[in-house]
């Protein structure tokens, strides 16, 4: 009797063990009777099912992240590229998961890698590589679609990489060079633009009020003086050599000034014998003289 009972207990007690399943919180657990699915789930912790009658399949409710390997494709502007791309979904419905889809898996992934083609073919160049959040909310559409249907929800699918064939990538670095270029051109032309037009305006100013051009030419001279060097050449006002020609007396008595020297001859030219330009005319519409000042 002793031994009977033992036999008994141990017995029961390798049903319950048997008959003892652990569901982690992720997972949800699935229960077949005799083939037949249970369409109450198992939630985390302790499962009790009947030992050779129930069979329990466990589903992970985890978000699970899928990469999809590079697609090659024609892009509608006649392009050759090659993508890949990363998804994230997550089961919703672990009964439908586990009946209607014999791997979810190999499914999604077979989905995805026929979406990325379809995208491709559908899209230009500048969509691919510009538009890239238009263009991963529809392929996540497009994936999602079928997936629903399976107890899968897809969460973000993500565009990672386009590669191009070397000969594109030089067109369009020559491409970008080349309005890098135009852009500079144009900029400098308004800046040209906006110079000149300050530049007349300043003209208009001097035009009215002629000290200013004489204060101009005093900055100037301040500021090439600060560099220090030992020539230094200055305009020199035809008025002022008219004003020296009516004040010098006759020409057998003249004598050049220190630093300048000047002639009158008989037309009423004037001439200078250091700073100006090799004694052409000085009047109005030729060349402005000027003084070298040796330091």
């Amino acid at each position: 009797m002793i031994v009977s009972w033992v036999l008994v207990t141990v017995v029961a007690l390798g049903l319950v063990a048997a008959g003892v399943r652990i569901v982690q919180e992720f997972e949800r657990g699935v229960v077949f009777r005799f083939g037949r699915v249970r369409r109450e789930t198992r939630g985390p912790g302790l499962a009790l099912i009947v030992p050779f009658v129930d069979r329990l399949q466990k589903v992970n409710l985890q978000i699970v992240t899928l990469p999809v390997p590079a697609q090659d494709g024609i892009t509608r502007d006649n392009v050759t590229v090659r993508i890949d791309a990363v998804i994230y979904y997550r089961v919703v419905d672990p009964v439908r998961v586990i009946v209607d889809v014999q791997d979810y898996d190999a499914a999604i992934l077979q989905v995805a890698q026929a979406s990325l083609r379809s995208i491709i073919g559908k899209s230009e160049l500048d969509d691919l590589l510009s538009n890239r959040e238009r263009l991963n909310q529809g392929l996540e559409l497009m994936i999602d679609s079928p997936a629903v249907g399976w107890g899968v929800h897809i969460d973000r699918v993500e565009i990672k990489d386009v590669v191009l064939p070397e000969t594109m990538k030089r067109s369009m670095s020559r491409q970008a060079e080349a309005e890098r270029e135009r852009r500079s051109r144009v900029i400098t032309a308004d800046g040209e633009l906006q110079a000149s037009a300050q530049l007349a305006r300043a003209a208009e100013v001097m035009a009215r009020h002629p000290a200013a051009l004489q204060l101009r030419l005093l900055q100037t001279v301040v500021e090439v003086a600060a560099e220090k060097n030992s020539t230094l050449v200055l305009p020199f006002p035809v008025e002022l050599l008219r004003f020296l020609e009516r004040s010098t007396p006759a020409e057998g008595d003249a004598r050049p000034a220190a630093g300048v020297a000047t002639t009158a001859p008989a037309d009423g030219r004037t001439t200078s014998g250091a700073g100006t330009d090799g004694g052409r005319p000085a009047g109005d519409g030729g060349p402005v003289p000027a003084v070298v000042v040796e330091r």
